[in-house]
Formats: structure tokens, C-alpha cells, sequence
């Protein structure tokens, strides 16, 4: 017996030593397997753009003048060119189920007296607006410098933290401050431009909420965080000219950042809003939450549309590539008729069947009744189709029963511009981008665009930058404790007396009735100052 034992335990040791090596030679293949699929992933994305991209231009053509979400003929063969929709689950996301995309298919002009005029370069269907031939902006800065960054051995200290409290060298930023990243958002205001003229709230809507999108199209490959910027800097853009509208943004709060931003248009809008940035390092990727509502008002039709951003997601921190993802929930509310719309942005992931960075939409009427579903991608396009039936579906893996849009034929909402020349090495910039930090005359002495600091990285020297930058960090922090030393009035933590203490200069802290929070609204008088040039108000920040 126990030699028969002795005998059954070398035998299962030896079988126990080959389960071993076909265990971890399995576990190998697994890993090698992962891997081939997450790069025929990667090449399928690829090669999906690229069909796409050649599929555009081979349908590329003039533009039409005309309603663009209500064409001419759109009801006609309606058996022929439906498409089907699963609605939101949720109220937030919709499956396609059946679509067939039509060659004949063009993007249409916007409607309105005076719609934009469209150029197409080298044959293609990108849309790019053209600017007034006597407006001479800048095409270009300095290229980036090719600066070695060991980013795990700044951030591994970070994790958990609020990050706008820790210094960083400007190695981690682009030219240009967080004022100027918000001005950015105009980018597409043409689309603003021709939602003043639509008849139909919700036609309005999906314009609006293509705008809404169109903000996140210029962080796709900008991985470099902006200028956190200083307590009271402004940041001009005067364009009335060329884009028909004038913004200001001021610096309001330093902890934690806030930024108050008012638009008025010459065409009809007004938007604003007060953003507070909050961010957390996580140690694999970084948080971007951004806190405050963005109010939008048409003055002729007195439409109030208010919503607020989704979270913006660093991926790879530690080890590979820095990318950004956009991710969560925007809804869109029109005060004034009650229509709201959902957007989702579905998180990317290499293993998912969904075009990358897609998002999803259903505008719905005060009555729940849905008219529009939105589909696209938040650094690309986005389309609208028109729902002429809906009927309940069958149920889904949870038991919860969806239902089924039937649609006409998706038109094009909204297209990204192109990329200037020579992007990769000026940090991705657009066209707008490019023009922000371009020196002018006039500007406030608290404008961005005086900054020192950021001024010297946009040059290439970023050794004097980062000297610059602690400068002035430290006279901010001279100031602020000169505030908190004047400050006689009882209050507990530092922030609530900073809060008491100091005053926007051109903003003022208001009640918003729709939201119900406090937000700092343009009080005028900055314009009337720029005309004067009388500046003596403004403090010594730089």
C-alpha cells in the first residue's frame, strides 16, 4: 500500500507539473490572442474612417439651399428608404438595427436668408467656412519642442488630489489658457447661426444639440492640459466682423477654478455660462469634471436652452499612449416649450462593435413624443433622422421592453474641419486654436494673451517659462494673502473668506432661476471700457 502510494504521488506530481506548463502555455496564447485582437481592432477603426472619409467624398457635391433637418421630397418612398432604431434604453441609447446608406446622400445647406458659404479644398467634401478676405489671422506657431517628459514621476504623487492645487511645469501644457480652451466652444457657432432661423422648436433643438457636441471635436488628440489661469485674467474675443459675435471670459474663483463666459451674437443668440473645473488623478487615468449649467437664449423666438458638460477621461497615465474619451450624460432642455433632448457618450473600448467615440440622442417634445434621433461621434459628425412611427419592440436582456423608431433617411448636421498643415507639431490646434493667443491691440492688461509665461511657451523657451510661472504663482499667492489679512469679517475656512472677499470685474454672482444655483452673469461695461481704452480698474496680475 505504501508503495503504491509513493508510486500515485510521483505520478500526480509529474501529471501535475504538465497541467502546469499547458496552464501557463494557455494563459500565454491568451495574452498573445488579446493582443492581435486589440490591434485588428485598432486597424478596423482605421480602416472604417478611412472608408467613410473616401464614401464622403465620393458623394461630395454643392450644398443646397433650404430647411436641413425638413428637405423637400423626404416623405416620398418612405418604404424605400426608412431606417429602424432601437430606441433609448434608458432614455439614453438606441441600436441601429437596419441601415442602408444611400450614395445620393448630400449634406444640405442651413436655412435662413443668408446661409453659409462653403468651399471645398482639393476636391473633398470637408466643409470650411470662408472668412472674409480683409481678416489676416495667423495659420501658425512655433513648432513644440521635443522635450523628454517622465509624466508617471510627477503624477504618482497626484493620486487622489485635486489637481489644480499642485504646481506643474508648463511641460504638461499647450499654449494656451483655460479661458481660451472655453472660447473655443464657439467654434462651430454657425450652427447657432442657423438655429436662429428654424421654425420648429425641436428642428432648433438638434442644431443646438449638435453645437453642444461640437465643443468636444478639438480634444480628440489634445492631451496637454491648458494654463490654469490667474485670478481676475479675462480673455477677449472680438469677431463681430468676421464670426458675428463677441465672448468674455473672466477668471471669477482660483480654489476651486471657476471661469464665467458670456457670447453675444449679432445674429440673434446669447450664450453663457460659469464652468468650474473639477479634476482627480485616479492612477491610471485622470477625471475632467466639468460643474455649471451653459444657458443659451434666442432672442426672437425666446427659446432657453440650458445643460451642462460631460466628464472628460485621460487614459494611459502610467504606461502607452495618452488619450481622451468622453463620457456620461448631456440633456438639453428648452425652458420655454419643455422639448429636451438626451445625449449619451458611450465610453470607447477596443473590444466593443460601436464606432469609436460614439454618441447617441432622441429629441422629444414637451409631451415625451420623440421627433428626432441623433447619431455620430463627438470628434467627427453628427446626423439627425426624423422618426415618422414609433412601436414597441421586443424585450430586451433585462427584461425591460424598448422601443422602435422608425425614421427617414439621416441628414448631416454638423462635419469637423479639417486640421491645419503641420498640426501634429503645434499641439493639434485648429484654425481658431491658432488665432486665440495671437497678439492685439487694445486687449484688456489682465487679457491671456499678455500672459508671460504662456507667451514664452508658445515661443519654444519653456525653461524661462517655467521661471515666469512660479513668478507669478507666487504673486497670486502674495495677493491672495494680502485679501485674507484684510478680510475683518468672521468666516471659517480660507475659501469662504476668499469668497468674501474678492469681486469679479465684470461679472457678478446672481441667482439663476432655472437651475436654481449661483452663477456669475456678465454685468456689462467691458465693451464701453475697450472703446474708452480706459483700463484703470483692472488689477496687476502679470
Amino acid at each position: 500500500m505504501i508503495n503504491a502510494c509513493r508510486d500515485f504521488l510521483g505520478a500526480a506530481e509529474a501529471h501535475s507539473r504538465r497541467w502546469q506548463r499547458a496552464l501557463q502555455y494557455e494563459q500565454e496564447q491568451r495574452v498573445r490572442l488579446e493582443e492581435t485582437i486589440e490591434q485588428l481592432a485598432k486597424q478596423h477603426n482605421s480602416l472604417e474612417r478611412a472608408f467613410r472619409g473616401s464614401a464622403s467624398t465620393r458623394s461630395s457635391g454643392p450644398s443646397f439651399e433650404g430647411n436641413l433637418l425638413t428637405p423637400e421630397g423626404e416623405d416620398s418612398e418612405e418604404d424605400e428608404d426608412t431606417e429602424y432604431f432601437d430606441a433609448m434604453e434608458d432614455a439614453e441609447s438606441f441600436i441601429t438595427v437596419i441601415t442602408e446608406a444611400k450614395d445620393d446622400r448630400k449634406a444640405e445647406g442651413g436655412p435662413g436668408p443668408d446661409p453659409v458659404e462653403w468651399t471645398s479644398a482639393d476636391n473633398s467634401s470637408e466643409q470650411v467656412p470662408k472668412a472674409p478676405p480683409h481678416i489676416k489671422r495667423r495659420a501658425r506657431i512655433p513648432d513644440k519642442p521635443n522635450y523628454s517628459l517622465n509624466l508617471w514621476s510627477i503624477m504618482k504623487t497626484c493620486i487622489g488630489r485635486e489637481l489644480s492645487k499642485i504646481p506643474m511645469p508648463v511641460n504638461f501644457n499647450e499654449p494656451l489658457s483655460m479661458l481660451q480652451r472655453l472660447t473655443e466652444d464657439l467654434e462651430y457657432h454657425q450652427l447657432l447661426d442657423r438655429a436662429v432661423h428654424c421654425a420648429s422648436a425641436v428642428e432648433q433643438m438638434c442644431l443646438v444639440a449638435a453645437f453642444s457636441v461640437s465643443s468636444y471635436s478639438t480634444t480628440v488628440h489634445r492631451i496637454a492640459k491648458p494654463f490654469n489661469p490667474m485670478l481676475g485674467e479675462t480673455f477677449e474675443l472680438d469677431r463681430l466682423e468676421d464670426m458675428g459675435l463677441r465672448s468674455l471670459c473672466e477668471q471669477v474663483s482660483h480654489h476651486p477654478p471657476s471661469a464665467a463666459h458670456h457670447v453675444f451674437s449679432k445674429h440673434g443668440w446669447t450664450l453663457w455660462q460659469e464652468i468650474t473645473i473639477s479634476s482627480k488623478f485616479r492612477g491610471k487615468y485622470l477625471s475632467i469634471m466639468p460643474l455649471g449649467a451653459i444657458h443659451l437664449e434666442f432672442q426672437a423666438s425666446g427659446n432657453h436652452y440650458v445643460w451642462r458638460k460631460s466628464t472628460s477621461t485621460v487614459h494611459n497615465i502610467i504606461v502607452g499612449k495618452l488619450w481622451i474619451d468622453q463620457t456620461g450624460d448631456i440633456e438639453i432642455v428648452n425652458h420655454r416649450t419643455k422639448d429636451h433632448c438626451q445625449l449619451k457618450f458611450l465610453p470607447y473600448s477596443y473590444f466593443s462593435k460601436e464606432v469609436a467615440r460614439k454618441v447617441t440622442g432622441v429629441v422629444s417634445d414637451g409631451h415625451g413624443k420623440a421627433h428626432y434621433v441623433l447619431s455620430g461621434s463627438w470628434d467627427e459628425r453628427m446626423e439627425c433622422a426624423k422618426v415618422v412611427q414609433s412601436s414597441p419592440g421586443s424585450p430586451g436582456l433585462e427584461g425591460r421592453q424598448k422601443t422602435v423608431y422608425q425614421t427617414l433617411p439621416a441628414k448631416l448636421l454638423w462635419k469637423k474641419y479639417p486640421l491645419p498643415e503641420n498640426a501634429e507639431n503645434m499641439y493639434y490646434f485648429s484654425e481658431l486654436a491658432l488665432t486665440l493667443n495671437e497678439q492685439e491691440e487694445g486687449v484688456a492688461p489682465t487679457d491671456s494673451r499678455l500672459r508671460p509665461d504662456q507667451r514664452l511657451m508658445e515661443r519654444g523657451h519653456w525653461d524661462q517659462a517655467n521661471v515666469e510661472k512660479q513668478r507669478l504663482e507666487e504673486k497670486q499667492r502674495s495677493s491672495r494673502r494680502r485679501r485674507l489679512e484684510a478680510c475683518s469679517r468672521g468666516c471659517g475656512s480660507d475659501e469662504e473668506k476668499e469668497a468674501d472677499v474678492y469681486t469679479p470685474l465684470w461679472f457678478e454672482k446672481r441667482l439663476d432661476p432655472l437651475t436654481g444655483e449661483m452663477a456669475c452673469i456678465y454685468k456689462g461695461g467691458y465693451w464701453e471700457a475697450k472703446e474708452r481704452q480706459d483700463w484703470r480698474m483692472c488689477p496687476d496680475i502679470f
